[in-house]
């Protein structure tokens, strides 16, 4: 039998049992006591008052409070009440302290990770206000799981007017992430009876992660100075592909146009499916953007974009745009995860969409990271001449061809302006060569600096 009683400013739950009230009323307020819910010189209600709360007999209420007098966790004075004793509670451990967080690098030179001091805050705080004027309070319930229709409404024109994708708003799905929605994709894959995605071969690991996590088996699909081998595609076996066509990662290589081509004759005649990342669609520095290829074959390409380099990974929001008889099995698959992208962030992204806000900002951030990559290739070229620049006509990171294998990927974006002379500093240092390396260097001649070896495969 539960019982609750209360008086004024002290609210106690406690577990009576049927029978034998008295003693349960001991055991229970002797567990309050230890347990912390009744603290050291807490005053307890008159017996009468607590008989009342619990319905039952004062005398029961009395024994119960003599006896706990008695057993020492309880004191009382007559006519002046009855209180938790002073030394009744056991002494508590301590919390153990909790682990010392890693320390972030001094100088984060990580690959695909955006200068995060220059999120344009007022402009975000602008947009943020506005949407909420212009929108209905309705728009705040339960959201749409395809997401905002006023953001899919936008992201359409934009991606159509941008990157040359082919995609109406109620053929567009709102995620948190480009790894959400690749999730959701890989979810739906399986449930089709899918079974190979081909990735590159020098690719993300979240790539390899996610389709391992939802069942499917993956399959390096060879990378070279052309980008992906897609013709290689039709003995692979493969169910789907994955590639990053407009700027590789981490090679930095654009697939060529006839290799989009193939990769599309592919997926119409095999009836598979590939999946784009626009990886760094939006930061080309020699030429304009390469257009998406999911124009070439709406309804063979799922589109995948983010707002985590435009904007900042911590936004969470990424779309895909999808074949049309996916639509419905996407957003389920949404649904069944559960993970939701803020309504809020999704009203203002769509107002810095429509209000040229966006744009704003790209223009912006390409400029600022074309400069600091071009300090980059100056400074390796000055002080760490056998560290070969490739890969550097889109996107946020650069691939340093050392003289012998392995290359590094370094991340130019994420150091703030103060902090980048500096890192580029420790960055050439480490890299320097020996005088009787930079010896040999100055008797051998040139590398291509233009463009990566081509990977061992």
């Amino acid at each position: 039998m539960t019982k609750t009683w209360a008086n004024p400013g002290l609210d106690l739950h406690l577990d009576l049992p049927a029978t034998r009230v008295r003693a349960g009323l001991e055991a229970a307020l002797r567990a309050a006591v230890r347990d912390g819910r009744l603290r050291p010189g807490t005053r307890l209600p008159p017996s009468r008052a607590l008989a009342a709360d619990l319905g039952i007999a004062r005398n029961s209420v009395a024994d119960a409070y003599q006896q706990l007098v008695a057993e020492g966790w309880l004191t009382a004075r007559t006519g002046a009440g009855t209180w938790v004793a002073s030394h009744a509670a056991p002494a508590q451990r301590a919390p153990a302290a909790p682990a010392s967080p890693a320390q972030p690098p001094r100088y984060d030179l990580r690959p695909g990770v955006p200068d995060l001091s220059a999120f344009p805050q007022r402009a975000w705080l602008a947009a943020a206000r506005a949407a909420l004027v212009s929108s209905a309070s309705g728009v705040l319930g339960y959201p749409d799981p395809q997401g905002l229709p006023v953001l899919r409404s936008a992201l359409a024109g934009y991606l159509a007017r941008t990157r040359g994708v082919s995609v109406s708003p109620d053929r567009l799905v709102v995620c948190a992430g480009f790894g959400h929605g690749l999730a959701l994709v890989c979810a739906v894959l399986r449930a089709r009876g899918a079974r190979t995605l081909a990735v590159e071969s020098h690719g993300h690991q979240l790539h390899r992660r996610a389709a391992q996590a939802h069942g499917l088996r993956w399959q390096a699909l060879p990378v070279d100075a052309h980008g992906a081998r897609a013709d290689l595609l039709a003995a692979s076996g493969a169910d789907a592909v994955l590639l990053t066509p407009a700027h590789q990662f981490p090679l930095g290589v654009t697939l060529s146009p006839q290799r989009r081509r193939a990769v599309i004759a592919w997926a119409i005649g095999q009836g598979g499916l590939v999946i784009e990342d626009d990886y760094d669609g939006e930061f080309r520095y020699d030429r304009q953007p390469v257009g998406a290829i999911q124009a070439l074959a709406p309804d063979q390409v799922i589109y995948a974009g983010t707002a985590s380099k435009s904007l900042a990974p911590g936004l969470r929001l990424g779309w895909l745009a999808v074949p049309g008889p996916l639509v419905a099995e996407v957003v389920a698959a949404k649904v069944a995860g559960g993970a939701e992208p803020s309504t809020l962030d999704q009203l203002t992204l769509a107002e810095l969409l429509t209000s040229g806000g966006y744009d704003r900002q790209i223009r912006h951030a390409r400029l600022v990271y074309r400069r600091r990559r071009d300090r980059l290739a100056a400074v390796m070229a000055r002080q760490a001449p056998l560290a070969a620049v490739a890969g550097i006509a889109a996107g946020l990171h650069a691939l340093l061809l050392l003289p012998h294998p392995p290359a590094l990927v370094i991340g130019y974006a994420s150091p703030a302006d103060h902090a980048f002379t500096t890192a580029l500093a420790r960055l050439a240092a480490t890299l320097a060569p020996r005088p009787a390396a930079r010896a040999a260097a100055a008797r051998a001649p040139a590398r291509p600096r233009s463009a990566p070896a081509p990977p061992r495969t």
